[in-house]
């Protein structure tokens, strides 16, 4: 059986997160580790690839979990494609991490958890009920919580594995509560026997939102977003991909599964909140993405982005398939899917460039670096792919799942509530502004980074990674062309998927020629990546031939253009504060109360003048801290009770029995 196969390689997994234990001392434990990770990783992305096209595999019962309910594991087309997508993110990673591995302060801290951590999300996607889905919800979380704090002598990252180890408990309830509604009094848990039972309305609206809280604080939505710029950056760069790139597409996962799956036929109002708060997360993690210099913190804020322009489209497709739109809720829904794949591609790359570039210079801060692309010139191509991809530049992927997005927006006219015809054309208005701000984001990014003269001795110094790295970044950046030239026989492959989940799907893509990808019709719209990468690669060549040919073959040399400033210092260079100066002053102030402190010194005084910029998240401040603290005060308030006498805790249970006792006969 396919499916034996799979769990199979989970259990090797978590054998070698042992291994990871015993021999983490040995100079040959990382690559080991590593390498047969990817080896075992390769076991269930074969058998999802062939229950991707093939459907549903038949269900494997575990003795174990609850007596009478056991574990239940199933691939259908849906685990199916995200297992394709996990899998793949955990074979880049961990060969990336064989050469970036080396630089690894606490591999004691690493190594077991990162092969346990990739098992327990193939456990979430092939769970088939309730237990094992939780079960394996939680072991993701506190495996991957270890993983933020392996590095835990640093404040910061104390800070951000605590903050996430709340957040995670808090999303984990919220999902227990949605599969308690489903269950119902009856206590099915099994996902076929929820299925059986069609879920009242005001069931299936709960878990609607109690999906979004639960899932969507595990992709990073906002205003649940606030530990992901914490704990991203603060995990080792392998694992920043991996939690970036693929552990936010198994919450994606928890909530489809939940919603379009579990939860029943959808209302029409669904999707409205959906989009509210997917278009929130779009603008606020670009804006939040464009005032940082943290290069990994800039990568964290842009998967809350990327992540608001899926949930924009899921949000989308519920809208049209609760109001019978069919093929234009299989559009909306096949462009938020392939948006996930995609971002899972070059948000991995861009990880792992960022972790090159820590290897080779021990920075971060993109303010301190600046001409790398002379000293690491294979990192700098390969970051250069994942930075168009993730600006949605033609023919790369990111252009085509967000093109396909804003198609089924353009049919929102169609759908007959007014409420939708408003707010549609108004969150596609938000998520154009950050499809543009993404683009003016990872300009700053790489320009600031690779371009221009070093700023700092690290980063004139700096050198290429090994080659197993770079050639892991370049073939994430080939995936990404090679995605956005022929989507469609991606689109193809994901259409069973689609048509489990809503009963409809695009139009077959492969049998257009030339490969041109049509989202309804020839007639009202149609792209083809293949012709306009050979007209791009066509018109490269020509330039350079025709500069090459007829421009002068004289060579001269002559000083850098210093912008009419005679100063040679790196320092007079653009920084990255000066490139999001102008966002800043748009956005700054109601986003981030922005507030600025100038120090000029007076007249005949030698000490430099200071400006210091100071940034607040508003939802941190404004809701979590006072929340924290209100919890803190409870919690001495009531820490007393650790100190009671026999009598007193005898006292409180009679109490508690007596109130649930009348709650009971209230109730009945």
């Amino acid at each position: 059986m396919a499916i034996e196969w799979a769990l199979w390689s989970v259990l090797g997994l978590y054998a070698l997160a042992i291994a990871g234990i015993l021999v983490h001392r040995s100079r040959a434990a990382a690559p080991l580790i590593y390498g047969a990770c990817a080896v075992l990783c390769a076991g269930p992305l074969a058998v999802a690839a062939t229950n991707l096209s093939a459907g549903t595999s038949p269900a494997l019962r575990l003795p174990m979990a609850l007596p009478w309910l056991g574990a239940n594991f199933r691939i259908d087309a849906l685990s199916a494609f995200f297992l394709v997508l996990l899998d793949l993110g955990a074979i880049s990673a961990s060969l990336f991490a064989i050469g970036h591995g080396r630089h690894e302060k606490s591999p004691g801290r690493v190594l077991p958890f990162f092969p346990a951590f990739i098992a327990a999300m193939n456990m979430v996607l092939m769970a088939d009920d309730a237990f094992a889905f939780l079960f394996s919800w939680e072991l993701m979380s506190l495996t991957s919580w270890a993983l933020v704090v392996a590095h835990h002598g640093e404040e910061a990252n104390r800070r951000a594995g605590q903050v996430y180890l709340v957040m995670a408990s808090f999303g984990t309830f919220s999902l227990l509560l949605a599969f308690g509604l489903l269950a119902g009094v009856e206590g099915h848990y099994g996902f076929e026997a929820i299925r059986a039972m069609p879920a009242a309305p005001w069931v299936g609206a709960s878990v609607l939102f109690l999906a979004l809280v639960g899932a969507g604080s595990k992709a990073g939505l906002v205003p649940l977003h606030v530990w992901l710029p914490l704990a991203h950056p603060a995990a080792p760069s392998h694992v920043s991909g991996l939690m970036s790139g693929v552990m936010t597409k198994v919450a994606l996962y928890g909530f489809i599964r939940l919603v379009f799956d579990l939860a029943g036929s959808p209302q029409w109002w669904w999707g409205l909140v959906v989009m509210a708060a997917g278009g929130a997360s779009a603008l606020a993690g670009v804006l939040q993405a464009s005032f940082e210099a943290d290069m990994k913190r800039i990568l964290a804020y842009s998967t809350i982005e990327n992540i608001g322009f899926i949930f924009v489209g899921l949000g989308l497709s519920l809208s049209f398939s609760a109001d019978h739109f069919e093929a234009a809720a299989a559009l909306a829904l096949t462009g938020a899917l392939l948006h996930a794949l995609n971002h899972s591609l070059f948000k991995s790359l861009l990880f792992f460039g960022a972790g090159a570039v820590l290897d080779a210079t021990g920075l971060r801060d993109i303010g301190k670096m600046g001409g790398l692309i002379h000293r690491m010139p294979v990192t700098a191509l390969a970051m250069l792919g994942g930075a168009m991809a993730i600006s949605a530049l033609p023919p790369f992927n990111g252009f085509v799942s967000e093109w396909l997005t804003f198609q089924a927006i353009l049919l929102s006219p169609e759908l007959p509530q007014w409420g939708l015809k408003l707010a549609v054309p108004a969150i596609g208005a938000l998520l154009a502004l950050s499809v543009a701000l993404a683009a003016a984001c990872f300009i700053r990014l790489f320009g600031i980074a690779f371009l221009g003269r070093p700023r700092s001795e690290p980063a004139a110094e700096a050198h290429e990674v090994d080659r197993l790295s770079t050639g892991v970044m370049l073939a994430l950046a080939l995936g990404c062309l090679a995605l956005g030239v022929v989507p469609g026989l991606v689109i193809d492959a994901m259409s069973p998927m689609v048509q489990a989940l809503l009963g409809a799907q695009m139009p077959r893509q492969s049998a257009d020629a030339w490969l041109t990808l049509v989202p309804i019709s020839g007639a009202r719209s149609s792209y083809n990546g293949l012709i306009l990468f050979l007209f791009v690669s066509a018109s490269a060549l020509a330039g350079a031939f025709a500069v090459h040919r007829f421009a002068s073959r004289a060579l001269r040399r002559g000083p850098a253009w210093d912008c009419g400033t005679p100063d040679p210092s790196p320092l007079t260079q653009y920084s990255p504060g000066s490139f999001s100066e102008p966002l800043l002053r748009v956005f700054g102030r109601w986003l981030l109360a922005a507030r600025e402190e100038v120090d000029m010194p007076g007249p005949g005084e030698l000490r430099p003048a200071r400006f210091v910029l100071h940034l607040e998240d508003r939802v941190w401040s404004r809701f979590y801290q006072p929340l924290s603290l209100a919890v803190l005060a409870v919690a001495t308030r009531l820490n007393t009770l650790q100190f009671l006498t026999i009598r007193r805790y005898l006292l409180l249970v009679f109490a508690a029995l007596i109130t649930l006792l009348l709650v009971v006969a209230i109730w009945d």
